[in-house]
């Protein structure tokens, strides 16, 4: 019979102790059947089982020794937040006596899988594989040399209304408190590159011009290459923004497969917050807490490559906030 995740944290340091060197030592999910940790984690085991082995190894770069407490227990209850925004009550009650580590244990754990991002969100950088990916992109839209679809993702938080004038930056232009990455994907959803954690009020030129891809691509580092972007991209030479009026059959067809395009950011998008139901929410706005909300959205773009190659289901979770 399967653990449920309280009952299981309760028992992780008696049954592993410290024993984080793999060994053929229980994993914190084998215990767990598979619809388990689906609800509880909306990822399969193989792939969590790959996300254990691979925070494991960073770790022993970026230890997280401070909490007395071994990743069978903190790995767990950060994913377990990534999922659903919040702790579930009854892991909270079986884990009474770190409770209030819990915002230091996700934040460190955020900043380990954030880490990770080298080896799981890359860009294409040989000219072989550009050519490939444009290629690939030609066929289905028809327009050359594209490699990936750039956009603002804005991620909202909460506003005190006695600081609401102090946090007057963080609304972004839909009215909403936030705060705003810059991605590129693929056409398959998988994530090229995930730079800045802004305030939202930030435009996406002054992302673009300001972030280290943007820099590259301007400077034609890649090549004579594009990317797809929405109209707040007007002043730069390598993101293809829709025609503005089209008065022609040509700017027609050609904002139609822009559009196509572009639809695939808001589809990825999509599936990331569904999945990692923490960025509908970030909590609440504080000063200096860019970093950490930062390493948040690095760490769920991290987990949504990591997904993708396990072909996890994306979409299936429930949307209630």
């Amino acid at each position: 019979m399967a653990f449920a995740l309280p009952v299981w944290l309760a028992v992780q340091e008696e049954l592993l102790e410290s024993d984080e060197e793999g060994g053929g030592a229980l994993s914190c999910f084998d215990e767990f059947d598979d619809d388990a940790l689906q609800e509880t984690f909306h990822l399969t085991k193989p792939c969590l089982h790959f996300i254990r082995d691979a925070v494991l190894v960073r770790m022993k770069k970026c230890t997280l020794k401070k909490f007395a407490l071994s990743l069978d227990v903190m790995l767990p209850l950060a994913l377990n937040y990534y999922a659903h925004g919040s702790i579930s009550g009854d892991t909270l009650q079986r884990t009474r006596r770190f409770e209030t580590d819990c915002p230091a244990i996700i934040s460190a754990v955020s900043g380990v899988i954030a880490g990770m991002s080298d080896q799981f969100i890359s860009f294409p950088l040989l000219q072989g594989a550009r050519a490939s990916v444009a290629s690939k992109t030609e066929k289905i839209c028809g327009i050359p040399n594209v490699l990936g679809v750039l956009a603002p993702a804005h991620f909202e938080v909460q506003v005190s209304l006695k600081e609401k004038d102090a946090f007057k930056s963080f609304v972004s232009a839909s009215g909403f408190p936030s705060v705003v990455s810059q991605l590129i994907c693929d056409l398959d959803g998988n994530l090229l590159s995930v730079e800045k954690c802004c305030v939202g009020s930030t435009s996406e030129q002054e992302m673009w011009e300001s972030s280290f891809k943007g820099r590259e691509l301007e400077k034609e580092l890649h090549g004579p290459y594009w990317v797809i972007g929405g109209n707040g991209y007007h002043l730069s030479k390598h993101v293809l923004t829709p025609v503005q009026d089209p008065s022609n059959e040509k700017d027609i067809r050609y904002n139609e497969a822009h559009a196509k395009l572009y639809s695939v950011m808001q589809t990825t998008l999509g599936h990331i917050k569904t999945r990692f139901r923490c960025l509908v929410n970030l909590g609440f706005a504080q000063k200096g807490s860019l970093d950490k909300k930062s390493n948040i959205i690095k760490a769920c773009c991290v987990l949504h490559n990591i997904a993708k190659k396990f072909s996890g289901p994306s979409a299936s979770f429930s949307c209630e906030n």
